[in-house]
């Protein structure tokens, strides 16, 4: 049974005179524990998806079933809960509370979740075990978005998604990333949804789906996802 499923949903936006179809009858299915990619370019309608999926934006139309659950008939007390539970977000930019250390943040999302992992474990998990008390501004770009990750995952969330989250990353540092997601997808058994525009990535991915224009224009699995090493861009 599908743990996402999204059947012709329509998302638009009013700029003026001018109605903008963000998502024009989006539909796709991804299984409980995949690392799909949702691929496309800018302004394909992609975010639009993950916003929506994520309880951080409301269709117009269409389902948006989550663990067998219409997600788009939930009360805004009923989307805070589920974003606060169930779902991890992962962003191109870090979002890091600037005062608090790499620990404090992660601390900061797991007080709020029932079921959190340790703090120390997740950190230990991707990699940080050693700058768990500096600042955000003590560390690199990549070392920020290994606590944004860590953040993510010490709620222990059944859903993780991901919006362009090596977008601010140089190469390698961006491969080290994606590891981390592939390796977590794995080991907790989390559905993991990566947005992006770089299409080398969806070669590790279970799923692949494409969108361009707000519609989904192919939908295809992978049945021998590549190991992060051994994919270039």
């Amino acid at each position: 049974m599908s743990y996402v499923k999204v059947k012709d949903v329509y998302k638009r936006y009013q700029m003026g005179d001018t109605v903008i179809v963000a998502n024009n009858g989006v539909s796709f299915t991804i299984e409980e524990g995949e690392f799909a990619v949702i691929l496309g370019p800018s302004g394909a309608g992609k975010s639009t998806v993950l916003n929506i999926l994520g309880g951080m934006d409301s269709c117009d139309e269409g389902e948006i079933i989550v663990d067998q659950t219409d997600i788009a008939r939930f009360s805004q007390k009923q989307l805070t809960q589920y974003r606060r539970v169930d779902v991890g977000f992962v962003f191109q930019f870090y979002n890091l509370v600037p005062n608090l250390t790499a620990k404090e943040n992660v601390e900061l999302a797991s007080q709020v979740a029932p079921n959190a992992l340790d703090v120390d474990q997740v950190l230990n998990l991707v990699g940080l075990d050693n700058c768990k008390q500096n600042f955000p501004a003590q560390l690199s770009g990549g070392e920020q978005q290994r606590v944004a990750i860590a953040r993510a995952l010490a709620k222990n969330p059944k859903l993780l998604l991901c919006d362009e989250p090596t977008g601010a990353l140089d190469y390698e540092t961006g491969k080290q990333i994606l590891k981390i997601l592939q390796d977590t997808c794995r080991e907790f058994k989390t559905t993991v949804i990566v947005i992006t525009h770089n299409s080398a990535i969806a070669k590790m991915a279970d799923r692949i789906i494409r969108i361009n224009d707000a519609k989904v224009r192919s939908i295809d699995v992978n049945p021998q996802p590549q190991p992060v090493e051994q994919i270039e861009w």
